[in-house]
C-alpha cells in the first residue's frame, strides 16, 4: 500500500521562482462518499488516476496509476465536478527534500503553496525563506476542497 506523508505551506515570496522549473496541470475529482477522493490529472502529457484515503494528520494512503491521457481528457470532460483545479507545479530541491510549488489559475487564481512529501511523520524540514504559514491540517487548502470551494470565493479573500 503507497502512503502519502505530506506537509503544506502558503508561499510568501519569489525566492523560489529563478531555481524551479514548471509544468501545467489539470485536475479533476470524481464524486465519492465519504472520505475518500478520486482524482483525474493531466501533467503536460501524462494522464494519471488517483485515489486517496482518509487524512490521519499528514498521512493517508495513496494510489496512483497512469492512464491513457485520451482518457483522463474524457473522464476531466464527463466524470468530474467542476471547476477543475489549473496550476503550474514547479519542483526545486532545497536541503535533502524535493518541493513542490503549486501556482493556482483559474478560480484559485492567486494561490500559492508549497508541498514537501517525507518519509516519516516526524522527519525534520529545513524550511526555505520563502516559506509561510503551514496549512497542512486546513482542509480548506486540499486540492479537492478547492474544486468544491475555490480560494477566489473564500470570504476572507483578498484581490
Amino acid at each position: 500500500m503507497g502512503i502519502e506523508i505530506e506537509r503544506k505551506f502558503l508561499v510568501t515570496g519569489d525566492g523560489w521562482r529563478s531555481q524551479a522549473e514548471g509544468s501545467i496541470y489539470r485536475q479533476g475529482y470524481i464524486q465519492t462518499k465519504g472520505v475518500t477522493t478520486v482524482r483525474v490529472r493531466i501533467a503536460d502529457n501524462q494522464g494519471f488516476i488517483t485515489i486517496k484515503g482518509p487524512a490521519h494528520g499528514i498521512s493517508r494512503a495513496e494510489f496512483e496509476y497512469p492512464v491513457p491521457v485520451a482518457d483522463a481528457e474524457q473522464m476531466l470532460a464527463t466524470l468530474c465536478d467542476r471547476p477543475l483545479i489549473e496550476k503550474t507545479r514547479y519542483v526545486l530541491n532545497y536541503g535533502a527534500l524535493t518541493w513542490e510549488i503549486d501556482e493556482f489559475h483559474g478560480d484559485n487564481n492567486g494561490l500559492i503553496l508549497a508541498e514537501v512529501e517525507l518519509m516519516d511523520v516526524n522527519q525534520a524540514i529545513e524550511p526555505p525563506d520563502w516559506l509561510g504559514e503551514e496549512v497542512s491540517d486546513d482542509p480548506r487548502y486540499f486540492n479537492s476542497n478547492l474544486a468544491k470551494t475555490p480560494f477566489t470565493q473564500w470570504p476572507d479573500h483578498q484581490s
